[in-house]
């Protein structure tokens, strides 16, 4: 079953973020497969505040466990972390960049 996960940052933890993404980019790599959509949640001025994951997950457990093992989580950037099942009801992936 699909999960979103919205994950937002700490505050002002630019510096923390750069130095765990090559680490979070490898870990996202090596389990693409169970991935539907993910990128950075931004802020007004392009500046990535968070993640948003679109995951298949056995269930929540598995989807708590897939964010939780990320480097971002591990390292501690995340202020908050959301977990929600989805149902899709449209995407057009013509419309993506």
């Amino acid at each position: 079953m699909p999960y979103v996960i919205l994950a937002l940052d700490q505050p002002d933890a630019q510096a923390l973020r750069e130095s765990l993404k090559p680490a979070h980019l490898d870990y996202l790599s090596e389990r693409q497969q169970r991935m539907l959509a993910g990128g950075a949640v931004l802020d007004e001025d392009g500046r990535a505040i968070g993640a948003l994951i679109i995951v298949d997950a056995d269930d929540r457990a598995d989807a708590e466990r897939f964010i939780g093992d990320d480097p971002f989580a591990q390292g501690g950037l995340f202020a908050s972390v959301r977990v929600m099942p989805w149902r899709q009801a449209f995407f057009d992936r013509r419309r993506t960049k």
